[in-house]
């Protein structure tokens, strides 16, 4: 059995709570989907399981489970995960025959027509109407654009949970911009979710005056108010009431919560002397401007506040929005305020790190050996990133660096997950069990499939790609093989289900394919091999995610690239200055650890023999007198390393030879690395740029870069028996 722990958190029992979460099994394990939720006396809770990926053999690697939980106030409790049983227990399940929604006492039929997403909405037996409009969006010049639902198919469909899909697109002034929303229902409650994603799909940039989704009127409110809370909750009541999250409140407002766990909550609610419709924003400071607003007429969801800042979408780029409706039978302000915190933050159980590293699932990058203080330095280094607010910021961060370089052209260059940030956020999860890391995962890893991918473009070597970073996340930016990345899309699909992460790193392995095939990738190593280091790792990825060989077809001409490179200068050497070729550490070692995911799953003797020898020279020819390594091989260049890549490619000649010199020389590096003390905090000022408020300024690149090196290298030391203490 898998202990699922949650934690602590509210004050009020949660009956009957839904939760979900992934678990992996160790290959060979589980030959079929199976198991189900119980309690501590293993009486079966409702359940739902599906398996999401699957090992080479057949068996089940990622299983994702839905359930329902009765969780105490002011008390931990711990349930269980047994893959003995089969009991689903019992509940009233969502129903759903294509077109029309029951579930609870909630009843919605879904329409085609224009201008509409509900045909029809009945809660209680009484005739809502449709209740809440379609997403009405308005740009700068003023163009009202119609909304259409082209197509309707069903996301996830099991007893527990029904997620329906409505494709569509706005479309106006010889215009049409793509708009998909899914609305998610889960059983026993009177509520669903819209999740709305817009996507520029046309070749100039979408300034968006306002976009909002409105309740219409239900009968005469005998209730209108809006809430937003921090710590204290403010409540306005009254015939109308408004109220707007912009720069200059954020600027203000204070907040010590980790806001990707949680900042606060936005809700609007209009009752009648029989029912009510509570509207409640998903992260709405994070993800602001928004807005407010209610009055005899009903409500309005300002996703993007008419008058507030500028908002601007570029071409291909898209951005989801989350609003959960509550209806109810007048209930009382303070509980709908709970409700809405709950949405926010909602329980999640942790699994015992033992599980994850037991199923073999994910890289070698558990404990190993290592002590307290290398610990606390992990976890300050993950926490200490800057957040920064904005409704297409919310999940990245500026590189100061790159911008301080004048890579932006004088604005900031934002980091857009480079090292693959999600990846390491998912790892360290499963590495210390804090569900903190859980929720960076799924914040970065949405605006990865947002933001950072290139949703439109008539060049197919733009199409489905994820952006260089850049200026505006994508404005000036180029996709290249080098910087793409798709594992940690792959861990939000085996950890929440979600299926759109699982096609955007599908999409990025396309889009790579499609690169590889330029005239440029055909020739010899050099900046080939340099460029397509990072396409290995892509590609391998999806390899093991898939079982797909045709992910590998290109790897081999990537390989192939790499012995050009060596042949060609008989070492790894890089281009820089017309006349130079030196030693660069860093990309050394980014080829050293994308040819060592490859070589797991496709041992061959030349490529071992190949890294081996890579690493080699590292020792011999890039260390300095102080035991370190230094940046790159020029008198001008030739200054302490800090860069953490170096500790992957040593672990990996360790991995291969079982010698312990490679450890020994990485001590150095993995102490200097350490004298960086990470506060955990994201220190500095908040300061408003553009529509940005940054609160703090490293990049999420620094934990990104180096925590699957160091990790990976602790882990390596505590299978050599090395003291890294002392």
């Amino acid at each position: 059995m898998i202990k699922l722990h949650f934690e602590k958190t509210y004050n009020l029992d949660r009956k009957r709570e839904h939760i979900y979460f992934g678990v992996p099994f160790k290959k060979g394990t589980l030959p079929e989907a199976r198991g189900a939720l119980v309690d501590g006396a293993g009486n079966a809770l409702p359940s739902d399981i599906r398996a999401l990926s699957r090992w080479n053999d057949g068996s089940v690697k990622w299983l994702f489970v839905r359930g329902m939980a009765d969780l105490p106030k002011n008390a931990a409790i711990d349930y269980y995960f047994d893959i003995d049983k089969n009991d689903r227990g019992e509940f009233e399940p969502v129903e759903f025959d294509g077109n029309t929604v029951k579930v609870g006492e909630l009843k919605i039929t879904l329409s085609d027509r224009p201008n509409r997403i509900f045909e029809s909405v009945n809660f209680m037996g009484r005739d809502l109407d449709e209740c809440v409009s379609a997403p009405v969006l308005t740009d700068a010049s003023g163009m009202v654009y119609d909304y259409m639902t082209d197509r309707i198919s069903i996301k996830e469909n099991s007893p527990l949970c029904a997620v329906v899909t409505l494709e569509g697109r706005h479309a106006g002034g010889g215009k049409s911009y793509a708009a998909r929303i899914n609305l998610t229902f889960c059983a026993e409650k009177n509520q669903f979710e819209l999740a709305y994603m817009l996507t520029n799909t046309t070749s100039e940039p979408l300034e968006i005056k306002s976009l909002s989704v409105r309740n219409k009127k239900m009968s005469a409110p005998t209730r209108s108010a809006v809430a937003i809370t921090n710590h204290e909750t403010e409540y306005l009541v009254g015939e109308s009431a408004e109220l707007e999250i912009g720069a200059e409140r954020l600027l203000y407002e204070a907040n010590e919560h980790n806001a990707e766990v949680f900042y606060g909550s936005f809700f609007a609610d209009s009752s009648d002397d029989e029912t009510g419709l509570c509207a409640v924003i998903f992260q709405p400071q994070q993800n602001y401007p928004k807005g407010l607003r209610t009055d005899r007429s009903g409500f309005r969801v300002d996703l993007v506040p008419e008058g507030s800042e500028s908002i601007v979408m570029q071409s291909g780029m898209a951005r989801e929005q989350k609003v959960l409706f509550i209806f109810h039978e007048n209930e009382d302000l303070k509980s709908l305020n709970s409700r809405g915190i709950i949405y926010q933050m909602p329980d999640r159980p942790a699994i015992s790190p033992k599980v994850f590293e037991e199923s073999g699932a994910f890289e070698d990058i558990f404990r190993g050996n290592t002590s307290n203080d290398i610990e606390i330095f992990l976890i300050n280094k993950a926490d200490e990133h800057a957040r920064c607010y904005g409704m297409l910021n919310w999940g990245d961060s500026p590189n100061m660096g790159y911008t301080n370089q004048g890579r932006g052209g004088g604005e900031l260059v934002w980091t857009n997950n480079e090292y693959d940030y999600p990846h390491a956020c998912a790892l360290m999860y499963a590495r210390t069990g804090i569900r903190r890391y859980m929720d960076y995962l799924m914040v970065s890893a949405r605006h990865q499939i947002d933001v950072d991918i290139c949703h439109f473009s008539d060049d197919t070597r733009l199409y489905g790609g994820q952006w260089e970073h850049t200026n505006g996340h994508c404005k000036n930016g180029k996709i290249a093989c080098s910087h793409q990345w798709v594992e940690g899309l792959l861990d939000l699909y085996h950890l929440t289900g979600d299926i759109e992460a699982k096609s955007a790193a599908i999409g990025i392995g396309e889009n790579v394919i499609r690169l590889l095939d330029d005239p440029v990738f055909k020739k010899g190593g050099r900046t080939s091999a340099r460029e397509t280091g990072w396409a290995l790792r892509t590609l391998t990825a999806l390899y093991i995610e898939t079982n797909d060989e045709r992910w590998l077809e290109k790897c081999g001409r990537i390989v192939g690239h790499f012995k050009e490179w060596r042949d060609e200068y008989g070492l790894w050497l890089s281009p820089y200055l017309e006349n130079t070729a030196i030693r660069v550490v860093f990309m050394i070692s980014v080829a050293v650890g994308s040819l060592m995911r490859y070589y797991r799953v496709r041992p061959n003797p030349e490529i071992k023999d190949m890294i081996i020898a890579a690493v080699d020279d590292l020792l011999e020819n890039a260390r300095l007198e102080n035991g370190l390594f230094y940046y790159k091989e020029l008198p001008s260049l030739k200054r302490n390393g800090n860069n953490p890549l170096v500790l992957e490619a040593l672990a990996a000649a360790y991995e291969l030879t079982g010698d312990k010199k490679y450890l020994e020389a990485g001590l150095p590096t993995l102490r200097y690395v350490m004298t960086f003390r990470a506060s955990g905090l994201p220190g500095g000022k908040k300061t408003v740029y553009g529509d940005a408020v940054l609160c703090g300024a490293a990049s999420t690149k620094g934990f990104a870069q180096m925590f699957v090196p160091f990790a990976s290298f602790l882990s390596a030391c505590g299978r050599a028996g090395i003291d890294i203490n002392n």
